[in-house]
């Protein structure tokens, strides 16, 4: 690992949901219950598994800590069980108490980490609808020279301060000013350090990038987004009233290999032989698979679904079999590709159906790890990507055992 780009190591992300609440207590109390507001209803679950569910799409989050209330610990984790029962995210979770400030209730979510973590998100359960595209942005600008790395908007309204009299003493320019969001992003070792001289030294701060800051260490901005709103007063509660849903898209795609038949000679079609794979796994025993690239006819008809969700093209285009660049290439680099592309138009794959047609070989025994595998490049959990095989009965050219055809259709949704 690159000590300039320590990025791609494991990501732990805290979402912090033991907050009070009390500028929208009275609110809720009237006509909500009495409950807190990281508990509100947002498509059936409590308002914190929004963002859980944003995370659990970032290959890099390798778990999640819920910091709740002392007094509702207990009863969130059966909470947080039961909709991991109901909903699967693929990620290991635990639970902690968080403090009475935000900052103890963060250093209680570090110090509930488990080992070994690079880096860590710090997210607020009140911020529901932070996208895992803004996640990605904040992981993704940090370093060993960058430890920390935080989202932030443009100002739009002037700003003044003021005095303990409302009398106004400074207009800030406004073009030197951020409202800042979350989830802000820090290397570990370095925030770890900056909790402790904060305990240590009496230090008070609203966020984590204050003590970052205090502490002499870089903090990045990255752009954040206009939908990344807190829920905070009374009239953002509207924000969680059901909307218009907007519509998914549904991406099919198809791809067939030939096999390299028994005796075949010709030099140029020997150069074209590859082992099987699918699915980003190698099969072992299989006829070898006639191709430009690695030759895997799952992944090919999975990055044309991806493509069409797009709108971009097909795989051809993007990735001629003319090119000598592409020669022999992983088909896991169109896949990412072509999910770069989703993303570009606003879209996130929701889920996976994918079919191999082959008559030999008998891919049973490998189904689990492509489907695990499929999972992965999608940034999926495995309970939304089905991969299943069939033969045509001995009939064509799957039938007569000289090649293997897939399809694939992905289902997408917009965010």
């Amino acid at each position: 690992m690159s000590a300039t780009h320590p990025h791609n190591d494991h990501a732990w992300a805290i979402i912090l949901a033991a907050g009070s609440g009390t500028r929208l207590a009275p609110a809720l109390a009237g006509s909500y219950g009495p409950q807190r507001k990281q508990y509100l209803d947002l498509d059936g679950a409590p308002l914190f598994w929004r963002s859980a569910c944003a995370f659990a799409r970032i290959q890099q989050v390798q778990g999640l800590i819920f910091v709740f209330p002392a007094e509702d610990q207990e009863r969130m984790t059966q909470v947080v069980a039961d909709l991991y029962n109901r909903d699967p995210l693929g990620l290991p979770w635990r639970t902690c108490t968080g403090g009475v400030r935000r900052q103890d209730s963060v250093r209680l979510g570090l110090a509930a980490l488990p080992e070994p973590v690079g880096s860590v998100l710090v997210h607020d359960a009140a911020r529901p609808f932070a996208s895992a595209a803004l996640a990605r942005r904040v992981l993704g600008a940090l370093s060993d020279q960058q430890p920390a790395a935080i989202p932030g908007l443009a100002v739009t309204d002037t700003i003044k301060r003021v005095d303990g009299d409302d009398i106004i003493v400074e207009t800030p320019m406004r073009a030197d000013l951020r409202a800042v969001q979350t989830p802000q992003g820090f290397r570990l070792a370095p925030l770890l350090a900056a909790h402790a001289r904060a305990e240590a030294e009496g230090w008070e701060a609203t966020d984590d990038a204050a003590l970052m800051e205090r502490a002499g260490h870089k903090v990045v901005m990255v752009q954040g987004e206009e939908g990344n709103v807190k829920i905070t007063n009374p009239a953002d509660l509207e924000l969680l009233r059901p909307n218009a849903i907007a519509a998914p898209r549904t991406g099919w795609g198809y791809d067939v290999h030939r096999y390299l038949a028994q005796g075949e000679g010709d030099p140029k079609v020997l150069a074209k032989a590859r082992p099987m794979m699918l699915g980003g796994v190698s099969i072992a025993g299989a006829p070898q698979v006639l191709a430009h690239s690695d030759g895997d006819v799952l992944l090919h008809a999975l990055t044309d679904a991806l493509l069409g969700i797009a709108c971009a093209g097909d795989i051809g285009q993007l990735f001629p079999d003319t090119d000598a660049a592409f020669e022999n290439m992983p088909s896991a680099i169109f896949v990412t590709e072509a999910l770069r592309r989703v993303r570009l138009a606003g879209f996130r794959p929701a889920h996976a159906d994918l079919t191999v047609v082959a008559q030999t070989p008998k891919l049973a025994p490998h189904m689990a790890r492509i489907t695990a595998q499929v999972a992965q490049l999608l940034e999926l959990p495995a309970s939304a990507v089905n991969v299943k095989a069939t033969t045509e009965e001995g009939l064509g050219f799957t039938g007569e055992k000289r090649g293997l055809k897939a399809v694939a259709v992905v289902t997408a949704l917009p965010g």
